[in-house]
């Protein structure tokens, strides 16, 4: 069947019909809708996914506006994931978007019900429920794409992508594998991140009150800027559509 949607057209061009019939198939569910994970959300539906969960407990605050995709002045107070939504929604409106306002943690978890899903994406701040995520994703059958920190850098030319364990330079790669020693529990399998060794100073003023906390529980707000944040997350939606497409045209599997 030939993509009749015209706004996927440029899309098939590259990958062909039966890849982007593929990719339309996948279920994929992103953990923390922010500066990176808003970014990602967004190229996943422009690229033909169609089945998308979208994770996410926080409201949109004013801070939010100079790197996350859905926030705006007029969006300000609302739903992370609402808001997400509607605007993912009036990207393709036949897609299947569930927006789900929860934490993930350890009590939450089997909430998620993650076997369900092809592709499993990590854009958690909170350390604690990141080595959480990482644990039980990499104990699926998905695939499993995650983010290491994106605040504090400015070069686009130093983010990488690579396999968990090979990250250098990264301080929330750093602390995980701390985790993971002091859990004395270890990833399943293997994993690839978007990272980068940069690593620069907050140059402003001090965090305000109302203000996010630092993704490594600490009093302090690092400085970030969206260029960074979004190549992290279109490098996450990448790997994805990268994947699904490959996996169709090296294997030649029809469903």
């Amino acid at each position: 069947m030939v993509i009749q949607d015209a706004k996927f057209r440029r899309s098939e061009l590259l990958l062909g019909e039966e890849a982007m019939e593929r990719i339309a198939q996948k279920r994929v569910i992103i953990f923390g809708v922010g500066g990176v994970g808003s970014w990602c959300a967004e190229s996943l539906v422009r690229s033909g996914i169609r089945q998308l969960t979208i994770v996410d407990s926080d409201r949109v605050c004013i801070t939010n506006i100079n790197r996350q995709l859905m926030a705006t002045t007029k969006t300000v107070g609302q739903v992370k994931v609402e808001a997400l939504k509607d605007r993912l929604l009036s990207i393709n409106p036949s897609a299947e978007i569930t927006a789900l306002q929860q934490v993930f943690n350890e009590e939450t978890a089997e909430e998620f019900a993650l076997d369900t899903y092809d592709y499993i994406i990590d854009a958690i701040d909170s350390l604690k429920d990141k080595a959480q995520l990482i644990l039980l994703a990499c104990r699926t059958k998905a695939k499993f794409f995650s983010s290491m920190g994106a605040a504090l850098k400015l070069d686009p030319t130093r983010i990488k992508v690579t396999e968990f364990w090979k990250v250098q330079g990264d301080p929330l790669a750093r602390a995980i594998r701390k985790k993971f020693k002091n859990y004395g529990q270890f990833p399943e399998k293997k994993f690839q991140v978007v990272y980068s060794d940069e690593l620069l100073e907050n140059r402003g003023c001090p965090a305000e009150d109302g203000e996010e906390p630092s993704p490594f529980n600490k009093p302090q707000t690092n400085g970030t800027l969206a260029h960074i944040t979004a190549i992290f997350g279109f490098m996450l939606a990448g790997l994805v559509i990268q994947d699904a497409a490959k996996v169709f045209q090296e294997s030649g599997e029809k469903e």
